[in-house]
């Protein structure tokens, strides 16, 4: 074997592969944890709250090129849950291969699942692909955020070249009910600066929320926001979208869409 390929097959060997597989389920009127897996860097702890919270830790303090990180979140019939994470999870430049996220989320009858992780915040040259799958039963309730920021404003940092790929999936009952697919590929500034992108904005979010209706967007019309947000109502779902300057404004925005879309925060958003 080659310097050079012994070199990067000890980088791929050293890379962090962490797990996550929480199920949860209803009894006696509350929601109790049935299965907790864990795996790699990745771990979930559950602080005292009026209803169940898991909040999602990577120990290795971020994510780097190769890394690979996978979570599956149950809720079981009845059931409810909302899933955060500890702090903004970060990207770091990859010398290689993409990082991985890979993200399973299902609701059986009657669920009601909250998916309201802090910000992802990309560095310059992060590479991640990050797909995030949904199963929903008929009746089952979703309210997912998910939020990029590209680069730490605040510290004077800005994302020049890198590459991410953003892919969900919903299904409700068996049928695909949302379906999209984000890339952003070599000059990612000069694509933010774009007025159809993000018109210099360096903040992004979704918000999706299942059901959906009219009446929650036309609450979060009403609210005054720091950047631009916009939202729509369609068969049984609604979704925001929305863009600011800086991380402090977006989730301040974020704050009021999930308010308005029926949600609330999870307590380490208020920390």
């Amino acid at each position: 074997m080659s310097n050079a390929a012994a070199a990067s097959s000890t980088f791929a060997a050293n890379r962090a592969a962490g797990r996550i597989e929480l199920s949860v389920a209803a009894r006696a009127g509350r929601t109790r944890r049935q299965k907790v897996y864990e795996d790699g860097p990745l771990r979930v702890r559950f602080p005292h709250a009026p209803s169940l919270e898991a909040v999602v830790v990577n120990t290795a303090g971020g994510i780097a090129g190769g890394d690979r990180h996978a979570i599956d979140v149950t809720a079981g019939d009845g059931a409810t849950l909302t899933v955060t994470t500890a702090a903004a999870e970060k990207v770091y430049r990859a010398l290689g291969d993409d990082s991985t996220i890979s993200v399973r989320l299902e609701a059986h009858a009657g669920a009601k699942l909250s998916w309201l992780p802090q910000e992802t915040i990309l560095f310059d040259r992060a590479q991640l692909d990050r797909r995030i799958d949904v199963e929903l039963a008929a009746d089952a309730t979703l309210l997912m955020a998910e939020a990029v920021i590209f680069g730490r404003s605040a510290m004077g940092e800005r994302v020049e070249q890198g590459a991410f790929t953003d892919c969900w999936r919903v299904r409700r009952g068996g049928e695909l009910v949302f379906a999209e697919s984000v890339r952003l590929e070599g000059d990612i500034a000069r694509s933010l600066g774009e007025p159809a992108v993000a018109a210099g904005g360096v903040a992004v979010a979704t918000v999706l929320a299942i059901p959906g209706s009219e009446a929650a967007v036309e609450r979060m019309r009403g609210q005054s926001f720091c950047g631009e947000v916009g939202a729509s109502a369609w068969n049984g779902l609604a979704v925001a979208r929305l863009c600011a300057k800086d991380g402090a404004s977006l989730r301040r925005d974020l704050a009021l869409v999930i308010a308005a879309f029926g949600g609330s925060l999870p307590r380490l958003w208020l920390n």
